[in-house]
């Protein structure tokens, strides 16, 4: 078995977050394209991207409960990325809120839900990326502990 740093994500497990995030993030963006600003409406912004998208955000949120408990963690001890990381908790947690209200919400929250949803959404897959390119670029320079 491979023996990996503090923190750092077996490579099935970095992928599978990193894949799905990808998804559930373009997804989105599809339909918000397609719904929203009604670029080719009849493809993308079809009821079939919309569950694509629910579909893997809920596996998203699965994805996301399998980093908690080591690289969550290690990269608070260490002290690494921490506002990106930490940007990301708080963008999910309010992205999970706004799609629960979006869907179970009163009919009145619909509207402000969205516009918060798919703002953050944007938001919050720019900083995965920064995140993830931060942490390719702190992987590819040398360290200075032992």
């Amino acid at each position: 078995m491979k023996k990996h740093g503090l923190g750092k994500m077996p490579n099935w497990q970095r992928w599978f977050t990193i894949s799905v995030l990808c998804v559930c993030s373009l997804s989105g963006i599809a339909f918000l394209l397609g719904h929203e600003f009604h670029i080719s409406r009849a493809l993308l912004g079809d009821r079939t991207v919309l569950i694509m998208h629910g579909v893997s955000a809920a596996i998203a949120l699965i994805a996301f409960g399998t980093v908690l408990p080591f690289h969550i963690k290690a990269g608070l001890k260490a002290k690494k990325n921490l506002i990106s990381g930490i940007s990301q908790l708080i963008f999910l947690a309010i992205l999970i809120i706004t799609a629960m209200l979006l869907y179970y919400g009163p009919e009145e929250l619909h509207q402000g839900s969205g516009i918060t949803h798919w703002t953050l959404g944007l938001i919050f897959f720019a900083i995965f990326i920064f995140h993830g390119i931060t942490r390719s670029i702190g992987a590819s320079t040398p360290s200075s502990s032992p």
